[in-house]
């Protein structure tokens, strides 16, 4: 009778590993998975999760089970297997990533996780690849929460930033970046704008999480990439995000502008945003908006601009020229907001400062 319990014993990691990376393969290579590779796939990555979280696995067992999946190069298996994977099994394999990406020793005196060590130094596909996961809503959710996770670390947000195809794929970190270089506008980190702007709502909602996070988390790492890829960063954010079409995406653009420009480790990055006329044309039209919400995170960028004593002549000549329009269109603007009194406060600010424009431009 042994046969009847042969389906459910355990294996050991070697034959897991080993077995697993067989299946995968032979998923890839099939273009729809047989019902039969679907199943003895999920149960291997069943037990495989169950090994990376049980707390009763010795630590050992764990650390060897992760140590096979990079000796065999199963990761990057997974990642590009798993929009063909079943819901569970997705969601498994989720797991599986993140949980070996984030795995320390206790010995361990790294920065990052081994794991996620040696992805960086020698696998830093599995990084492109999973940002890839965008390109369909199958595979976008459980790709975008492994990033996540591993985008903690400057170096996997490095990845992303200086990755460019053109120059034989990710940038080998184990040399020193070149950040100087501006970006060609090839690499996966600018595929961002059009996962967020013209995918399907979850998808462009999850991209748009993940872009944030590099965009928020690494402010030294980001401060110099936007310093040198300025133009091609604005032009993309403005065009696409900023006057997207879909409402949420353009709130959230909106604001998310708002918070960089307002970073103090940006603070070259806002004065180079807000001396731009044709800048502050965009966002003024903001303002005029059938909907609120874009109103009132446009007035958040827009007060940076008639803030700043510095105002270049184009800022200035804009603000002249609509300086009767402003100050008649000001008072009332989100009439609504009346017991926000930080927003009655700016907003009083800003008739202030549009009063006392010159006459005239003056250069500064």
């Amino acid at each position: 009778m042994a046969f009847l319990f042969s389906r459910n014993r355990q294996k050991g990691n070697m034959d897991l590993v080993k077995g697993t990376k067989e299946l995968v393969l032979k998923c890839l290579a099939e273009e729809k998975p047989q019902p039969k590779t679907e199943e003895e796939l999920a149960r291997n990555l069943a037990q495989m999760k169950l090994v990376l979280q049980e707390q009763e696995v010795s630590p050992d067992q764990v650390l060897q089970l992760i140590q096979l999946l990079l000796q065999e190069d199963l990761l990057l298996s997974l990642a590009n297997t798993i929009h063909k994977l079943p819901f569970e099994s997705r969601k498994d394999t989720q797991v599986i990533i993140a949980t070996a990406l984030r795995f320390k020793t206790n010995s361990s005196t790294a920065d990052e996780p081994f794991a996620l060590n040696t992805i960086i130094s020698q696998r830093p596909q599995l990084i492109v690849t999973l940002c890839n996961g965008y390109d369909r809503r199958e595979s976008a959710m459980p790709c975008g929460g492994v990033l996540r996770e591993a985008l903690k670390y400057d170096a996997v947000a490095a990845l992303i930033l200086y990755d460019e195809p053109s120059a034989g794929g990710p940038p080998n970190l184990s040399r020193e970046l070149n950040t100087s270089a501006p970006a060609k506008g090839d690499g996966v980190f600018w595929k961002f704008f059009d996962w967020i702007d013209k995918s399907a709502f979850e998808v462009s909602a999850d991209a748009f999480n993940t872009f944030r996070e590099i965009l928020t988390r690494h402010k030294q790492l980001i401060a110099t990439f936007l310093e040198v890829n300025f133009d091609l960063f604005f032009q993309k954010y403005n065009r696409i995000l900023v006057q997207s079409d879909s409402y949420v995406t353009k709130r959230q653009s909106i604001k998310l502008l708002g918070e960089i420009l307002l970073d103090r480790a940006n603070y070259n990055i806002m004065t180079a945003y807000v001396a731009s006329g044709e800048h502050l044309k965009i966002i003024m039209k903001l303002l005029l908006d059938e909907r609120k919400m874009i109103n009132y995170e446009g007035f958040h960028v827009f007060k940076v601009f008639v803030a700043n004593p510095n105002k270049t002549v184009s800022v200035q000549r804009m603000l002249i020229n609509n300086r009767e329009r402003l100050l008649k269109f000001l008072p009332g603007f989100l009439s609504d907001r009346k017991e926000d009194d930080q927003f009655m406060d700016e907003k009083s600010f800003l008739v202030r400062q549009i009063e006392n424009l010159p006459p005239q431009p003056v250069p500064t």
